[in-house]
């Protein structure tokens, strides 16, 4: 087998139900999320923190956030897209890359998301929305989850030690539930939600690695005004950077890759054996 067996499996109503409550009362979850896993929280302030020292770094690290498809677009301020970017053609290239599977987008915040969820670039208060592509299973956890907290939005970050901590110069992301217990198993409240086959999972997604997501930025267009916008990929992860040109060249979209994503990010490897 992949991995030890674990307390909860994501193919099991009962035990999606038992992940999403124990979220709502304050949990982490350590959930199946498409070909690795992620880990999910309630995106308040506190947790964020306690999660962000838990994994080793800073703990006013600014975090990610994670929801459902139909509830991507409603994160975003479209009115403060550039307009020499048509949003609708970015909505169609986020229903085209989350399609296709995991994958993050960087762009303006709505006002009510708050300040930890939240960053600054080049004067735009930005948010990054990761999901795992609606034929991921994950998404009846996480809709579960934001009914049983009222929100339309939950924390998500990587399931592993933060390179801060190891020293490492990149900790890769886990697809091995026992890699995730290996690494976290201190955290006194994980609940563990585990892929019911990982190699299954992996497999699912065959364009993908099984580490963090590719996530792209359409905050600030580059280019001449000209010329097709230029959107900017931050981390060259999971999906390739030419799937992602190939979904943007048919809407008129260039992608380049910015200064921090030079070096596509490598999927772990389990040199020893993880019982």
């Amino acid at each position: 087998m992949d991995a030890p067996t674990p307390h909860l499996f994501l193919d099991r109503p009962a035990h999606v139900a038992t992940a999403a409550h124990a979220l709502a009362a304050g949990a982490v979850v350590a959930t199946a999320f498409a070909n690795m896993y992620a880990l999910v929280s309630r995106p308040d302030a506190d947790t964020v923190r306690r999660v962000n020292l838990a994994k080793g770094r800073p703990g006013d690290q600014t975090g990610s956030v994670t929801t459902v498809a139909g509830r991507i677009p409603a994160l975003f301020d479209w009115s403060r897209v550039p307009h020499r970017l048509p949003a609708g053609r970015v909505r169609q290239l986020m229903d085209a890359l989350f399609w296709a599977g995991p994958f993050g987008f960087r762009g303006p915040a709505v006002d009510r998301l708050p300040a930890h969820l939240t960053g600054t670039d080049r004067g735009v208060r930005t948010v990054q929305v990761i999901a795992p592509g609606p034929a991921c299973p994950a998404n009846g956890f996480l809709a579960r989850a934001l009914d049983e907290i009222g929100l339309d939005h939950l924390h998500i970050t990587s399931a592993n030690c933060s390179r801060h901590r190891t020293g490492a110069p990149d900790e890769p992301a886990h697809w091995k539930a026992a890699g995730v217990l290996a690494d976290l198993g201190h955290l006194a409240d994980l609940v563990l939600l585990a892929h019911p086959d990982e190699a299954a999972a992996r497999s699912a997604y065959p364009r993908h690695l099984p580490t963090s997501v590719t996530l792209l930025s359409f905050h600030a267009p580059e280019g001449d005004p000209e010329e097709p916008p230029v959107l900017t990929v931050d981390r060259h992860g999971s999906l390739h950077v030419d799937d992602v040109r190939r979904a943007a060249a048919p809407l008129g979209l260039q992608v380049r890759l910015g200064p921090t994503a030079g070096q596509r990010l490598k999927a772990r490897s389990y040199a020893t054996a993880l019982v």
